[in-house]
């Protein structure tokens, strides 16, 4: 994984707004829950393209035990305790798929989006924008 791909602002405001379209396609939601910090900016876009108002953020510590992602602790920031089937879970990238898993776990009857999947954590999504390969992403947030 030597190469990177950078995302600009425009090209993420396009995936986040293509996913929306997904979503649309998909059905109705009223809630939406970002997983920080990286599902933040998309839940952002989403809850104003969808004019969905209901939102929360989820901050998950995780550490790595016996070769696996283990849930340390979710603190849950906002309104929304549950989540149905007409709740969004959001993050801009399932990578290896492990925090949807986490948050499968915690969420079971949310609908998980993400704005980009790569080939391991494409499973893990129900919808996404855009698949990408397995290298280094650079959103746009990141670069110096």
């Amino acid at each position: 994984m030597d190469d990177k791909i950078y995302i600009s602002w425009d090209e993420f405001h396009r995936d986040v707004r293509a996913l929306c379209n997904k979503i649309r396609e998909d059905g109705r939601y009223d809630k939406i829950i970002a997983i920080s910090r990286g599902g933040m900016l998309p839940a952002g876009i989403i809850a104003y393209e969808l004019n969905i108002r209901q939102t929360a953020v989820v901050n998950i510590a995780t550490y790595v035990g016996s070769k696996h992602l283990k849930i340390d602790k979710i603190d849950i920031f906002g309104n929304i305790a549950e989540a149905d089937e007409k709740t969004l879970i959001v993050d801009d990238l399932s990578d290896s798929g492990q925090t949807l898993q986490i948050m499968r776990r915690r969420f079971p009857r949310g609908k998980f989006v993400t704005v980009y999947v790569k080939p391991r954590g494409k499973g893990e999504a129900d919808l996404f924008s855009r698949e990408m390969p397995d290298e280094w992403i650079v959103f746009p947030w990141d670069v110096e």
